[in-house]
């Protein structure tokens, strides 16, 4: 075999494997694209509302009817009680966010606010809770265990012994 023989196997030999990693390339983002189509669209972003209404309604709305309309008409019977301790939590809150912009910073202004915070979210939680505590005592059997299910009937594993 003379040189320009073996020079010209040379270029066949890369071109080949050129075109079989092409090919596996291809393949590869194809395989991609149709496990993408397959599986679907991501599912939409559930935001997480700040405003207990729109949660509680979310909520209702997954209870059987009867036990919906005792929720909701809990939460408009103490609607006012509702918003004001959840407007003290998020005025709160953001006291905290002003407190961390201030400059020069503030440790015992910082520390202040979130004994603030810790309060309006005890507050909070006391109102809500009382209002489902009140609710529950009036709902059915049904409504009670898919109220115990939520999120979205989403049942909890036992704890192992």
């Amino acid at each position: 075999m003379s040189g320009a023989e073996e020079s010209s196997g040379a270029p066949r030999r890369r071109t080949r494997w050129l075109l079989l990693g092409s090919l596996a390339l291809n393949l590869f983002f194809i395989g991609i694209a149709v496990a993408m189509l397959v599986r679907g669209p991501p599912p939409p972003k559930q935001w997480h509302h700040h405003n207990v209404f729109e949660r509680v309604n979310r909520l209702a709305d997954t209870l059987p009817p009867a036990d919906g309309k005792i929720v909701r008409g809990a939460m408009d019977t103490n609607h006012a009680a509702i918003a004001k301790a959840q407007d003290d939590f998020h005025n709160a809150r953001n006291a905290i966010r002003a407190t961390l912009r201030q400059q020069p910073f503030k440790e015992d202004a910082m520390r202040a606010a979130m004994a603030k915070m810790r309060a309006a979210r005890l507050s909070y939680e006391e109102v809500i809770q009382g209002v489902f505590a009140d609710a529950a005592a009036k709902m059915s059997p049904a409504g009670r265990q898919a109220l115990a299910d939520w999120p979205h009937g989403r049942k909890r594993r036992p704890r192992p012994r």
